[in-house]
C-alpha cells in the first residue's frame, strides 16, 4: 500500500488556479480564484496530514510485525528448551523415586540402579498407532523382564494405560514380562484398586482418597 502522490496533485491544482487567475477579468472572478486557491491549500494540507499519519501507521505496523516475529521465534526456542529440560527433570525424578523405594524393589528382585529407559517410536503403526512414542522403564535380569512405570501421582488413567502399554511393549520385545509395576509417591484409591484388578504390582508412599 502506498501513500497518495502529492506532487502530482499539487501540479494539477496549481495549474488550475493559475489558469483561473489569468483568465479572470473581473474582481468577482479573482475572488473565486482566490477561494479556489484557499480550498486547494486546505486540501493539500489535508492530504499531507493524511500521508504523514498513514506513513506513521505503516511504520508502527512494520514494527509490530517485526516484534511479533521475534516473539514467535523466542516462544518457539523457549518451548524447545523447556521440553528438553522437562524430559531431563522427568528422568531425574524417576531415578529419585526408584531410589526412594529401593527396598521394596529389591524385595521383588529389582536393582533400581540397573533400571533402563526403553523408548520405541512405532513409525508404521505395527504395534500401536503410526508415529506413536512409547516409553517405559525396563529391568531385565537373567531371563526375567520387569516393566516399570514411575509417577509422582498415579491416577486411574495412568494404571489403565500402563496395562495396555505393557502388552504392547511385550510384543515389541518379544518377551513376556515377569511383573508390571506402578511405582508412585502418591496413588489415587481407585487407581490402586484397579491396579490390583489388572495384576499390576503397585509400590507407593500414600493413597489419596
Amino acid at each position: 500500500m502506498s501513500s497518495i502522490d502529492l506532487r502530482q496533485l499539487e501540479e494539477v491544482v496549481e495549474r488550475a488556479v493559475r489558469r483561473a487567475i489569468e483568465e479572470s477579468r473581473s474582481e468577482d472572478m479573482r475572488v473565486i480564484a482566490d477561494a479556489i486557491k484557499a480550498l486547494a491549500d486546505y486540501v493539500k494540507y489535508g492530504f499531507q496530514e493524511f500521508n504523514r499519519r498513514f506513513d506513521e501507521v505503516n511504520r508502527r505496523l512494520e514494527d509490530h510485525e517485526r516484534i511479533l516475529e521475534e516473539l514467535v521465534k523466542s516462544v518457539g526456542e523457549l518451548k524447545v528448551a523447556m521440553g528438553s529440560l522437562g524430559r531431563r527433570w522427568g528422568r531425574d525424578l524417576e531415578r529419585v523415586v526408584l531410589e526412594l523405594y529401593r527396598h521394596a524393589l529389591e524385595e521383588r528382585g529389582i536393582e533400581p540402579g540397573k533400571v533402563e529407559r526403553f523408548v520405541y517410536t512405532d513409525v508404521d503403526g505395527r504395534y500401536y498407532r503410526p508415529g506413536a512414542r512409547l516409553e517405559i522403564d525396563v529391568y531385565i535380569h537373567v531371563d526375567k523382564t520387569y516393566l516399570i512405570e514411575v509417577k509422582s501421582h498415579a491416577e486411574l488413567e495412568d494404571v489403565e494405560w500402563l496395562f495396555d502399554k505393557a502388552r504392547i511393549i511385550e510384543k515389541i520385545l518379544n518377551r513376556r514380562a515377569e511383573k508390571v509395576l506402578m511405582v508412585a509417591v502418591n496413588i489415587d484409591k481407585e487407581a490402586l484398586e484397579r491396579a490390583r484388578q489388572l495384576g499390576i504390582d503397585a509400590i507407593y508412599g500414600a493413597v489419596i482418597e
